[in-house]
């Protein structure tokens, strides 16, 4: 499936879950605003009712016209024209509102006119098993010189939220889908993004074993010619050519067969006490031939034994060095050095080459992947290296990262 189809299919669901996700917002919220309007009248009801039973109880003057006033979101107070009997509010007031299957704790307070203070009553539970009898804080004080007593809920969004079943069901049924649908659209991605891993490496490997094979058939025709026996020192050199492309064709089997090998189990690893520095020097010494490399030294960490796998190890500094050789430039200049950090030893890998972009810097190390130039082969390789590199210090308990901008070179820092 073509890059654009992906995006146009990836952009048109996105738009759908957003447009979904947002009317399900907008009717939840309208939902709770209806919930929450019903559940104001049916206290205000309630409390209605508690005031008109209690001035026809203490025979006192009738209520106003509209004697209960709504302070706040949960707060209401209800105006009365006599002193309050606590006892008798209180059991008026959960008669109520178990009447309307208000359950909600509550607390209600009664203003004295006498002290002119709010006096605070008592927290009312229908929980049996509730522990929670009061509180310490009292009821805020209204501004209004008359008797009167106040009712608060301290959980009235709870209260509504839970006379909202269906509609937490249905959102929590679109957040599942919304998560589903991120998860599905990761794995899509991810998969594409490994089918074109796949494409790139065999395009490289057939880049790769082509020009092994193409030399080793030429040299065969060449040594097919009778006559090339004649011309010893010619002979040596095409046998010579062959054995090399030979043993070039099999080191390249044999690493994809080790990283292939290396999914299905860990590597083992032989232990041993080893000096980092010394295997550094060994692997500057692989490219003592190449008189255009160039290596700048520094070891000096004094205390650079480590325990670890020699050959594994020693793997890992040649596949750095490597690559500094390789994405050096024509005259790579390579400056390699040791450092130790408390208890650990530090190895600083150091080109000045092309460089690696911010954004592949942490693809580098994933299977496969090798920066993209096109079609262009001009670096040989399966994107292997890197990824080896990784497993095995990852096998070490050890680190590694790089510090790079492109065409200011790259440093690979390994921690050991």
């Amino acid at each position: 499936m073509k890059r654009n189809t992906i995006r146009g299919l990836i952009l048109l669901a996105a738009v759908s879950i957003v447009g979904i996700a947002g009317v399900q917002v907008y009717w939840f919220n309208k939902a709770f605003n209806t919930e929450e309007e019903l559940f104001n009248r049916e206290v205000n009801t309630a409390l209605f009712n508690v005031a008109t039973q209690f001035f026809e109880l203490s025979e006192t003057m009738a209520p106003p016209v509209k004697p209960i006033k709504q302070l706040s979101t949960n707060y209401y107070v209800v105006m009365i024209n006599n002193e309050v009997d606590a006892s008798l509010l209180e059991r008026l007031l959960k008669s109520e509102f178990e009447k309307r299957s208000i359950t909600a704790d509550f607390e209600y307070g009664i203003y004295d006119c006498t002290n002119d203070k709010m006096v605070y009553g008592n927290y009312v539970s229908f929980d049996e098993n509730s522990s929670q009898t009061g509180t310490d804080k009292a009821l805020p004080k209204w501004e209004n010189q008359s008797y009167y007593f106040g009712v608060q809920f301290p959980h009235k969004a709870s209260i509504i939220t839970n006379r909202m079943g269906i509609w937490i069901f249905s959102s929590s049924v679109l957040v599942l889908v919304v998560i589903f649908f991120a998860y599905a659209m990761f794995v899509i991605l991810k998969q594409k993004r490994l089918s074109e891993i796949q494409r790139d490496f065999i395009n490289n490997m057939t880049h790769e074993f082509k020009t092994p094979i193409s030399t080793i058939a030429l040299s065969t025709d060449v040594l097919k010619d009778p006559k090339i026996v004649e011309q010893p020192e010619r002979l040596s050199n095409y046998a010579t050519i062959i054995a090399n492309e030979n043993s070039r064709l099999k080191n390249q089997v044999e690493r994809v067969l080790q990283m292939a090998h290396s999914d299905k189990s860990d590597l083992e690893l032989k232990k041993e006490p080893i000096h980092i520095n010394q295997l550094i020097e060994s692997a500057m010494n692989t490219f003592d031939s190449k008189k255009e490399v160039k290596f700048v030294s520094k070891l000096d960490a004094k205390n650079d034994l480590i325990d670890g796998d020699r050959l594994h190890l020693s793997n890992v500094l040649f596949n750095l060095v490597d690559n500094a050789v390789k994405y050096g430039g024509q005259a790579p200049k390579i400056n390699i050095s040791t450092r130790n950090d408390h208890n650990k030893v530090v190895v600083e890998v150091e080109d000045r080459g092309i460089g690696i972009a911010q954004d592949q810097q942490k693809k580098i190390f994933d299977k496969f992947y090798r920066i993209p130039k096109g079609n262009v082969h001009d670096v040989k390789g399966f994107g292997l290296g890197l990824s080896y590199v990784k497993q095995v210090l990852k096998a070490h308990g050890a680190e590694i990262s790089v510090r790079s901008k492109l065409n200011m070179g790259a440093t690979f820092i390994l921690t050991l």
